[in-house]
């Protein structure tokens, strides 16, 4: 789930110039199980959000902490297209995270501090209740936001999260720039919210799927990183299951690849609202 004030990767935010980003908000589930998929991603305007320092809502969803738990309730619409039902569907759910501890750092993604990340809580619990499915896992809570846009400074980027071996929590982040720097970020946190930077091993590409944007993963020379499943593969933006070796250990890590170039391209904006499309007209109006 990723909740959007300004939405990043949304056609109609660029193509309003990118000036109102309270205009341009958006709460995106995507819950995928071995037999089915849902992905809800519908932006809207100004009249539909309403946030403080514990709550934010968009029209019919709502995030709220309470001290130790962040709640997602929503109730939104899936699309389907890309997913496993004929007909939009109607979703319905809770997700709650439970953080074990949180973080105090924030990290720069680029070299001048326009874009920053915040890995608030590494390891987390987290129960959902969707779709007529309960279960519970690991679970992880982060923050970006960045005063540029993302094509403007990266030609594309690679992140991983995922857990290591010995029960440490393994963090990548590998971001190739316009400005022809390299960032390689690679942390492991230990259940308490400690951090600890490590070298990671050179990156090994992954196989591609049907848009053909790259992923890569760090792995230890001699072994191969494996992919496990493909969750999202879109023209800019992938999202996979994938299994690989740091340090001697392995890790089943969750990947996110990213596309700045394809980004970019009008033709590929013009894609993105069949799968996002925006409730309220074009200028926002209820």
């Amino acid at each position: 789930m990723i909740a959007f004030v300004g939405s990043v990767f949304s056609p109609y935010y660029a193509w309003s110039g990118r000036g109102e980003p309270e205009n341009h908000v958006c709460i995106n589930v995507a819950l995928y199980t071995p037999g089915k998929s849902r992905w809800m991603m519908t932006e809207r305007g100004r009249a539909a959000l309403s946030r403080d320092e514990t709550h934010f809502t968009v029209g019919p969803s709502a995030l709220h902490w309470d001290g130790n738990a962040l709640t997602l309730d929503f109730d939104e619409v899936s699309l389907p297209w890309y997913t496993t039902h004929a007909l939009p569907k109607r979703v319905r759910g809770t997700v709650t995270v439970r953080p074990d501890a949180i973080t105090d750092r924030v990290y720069d993604i680029d070299a001048d501090g326009n874009h920053r990340w915040w890995p608030i809580a590494p390891d987390s619990r987290i129960a959902v209740s969707a779709d007529g499915l309960d279960w519970e896992g690991s679970g992880y809570l982060d923050c970006n936001w960045s005063t540029r846009c993302l094509e403007q400074d990266f030609h594309a980027w690679d992140w991983a999260r995922g857990e290591m071996a010995n029960g440490d929590t393994a963090i990548l982040y590998d971001t190739r720039r316009r400005d022809g720097s390299h960032g390689s970020i690679a942390l492991r946190f230990d259940g308490k919210g400690g951090a600890t930077p490590f070298e990671a091993p050179p990156c090994q590409p992954v196989k591609r799927g049907f848009w053909g944007v790259r992923r890569t993963i760090p792995c230890d020379p001699g072994h191969a990183p494996s992919l496990e499943r493909t969750l999202e593969d879109g023209p800019f933006y992938n999202r996979s299951i994938i299994r690989t070796r740091l340090d001697g250990q392995d890790a089943r890590m969750m990947h996110e690849g990213f596309s700045g170039d394809r980004f970019g391209s009008n033709i590929v904006r013009m894609m993105i609202p069949y799968r996002m499309p925006r409730r309220q007209g074009w200028r926002g109006g209820v």
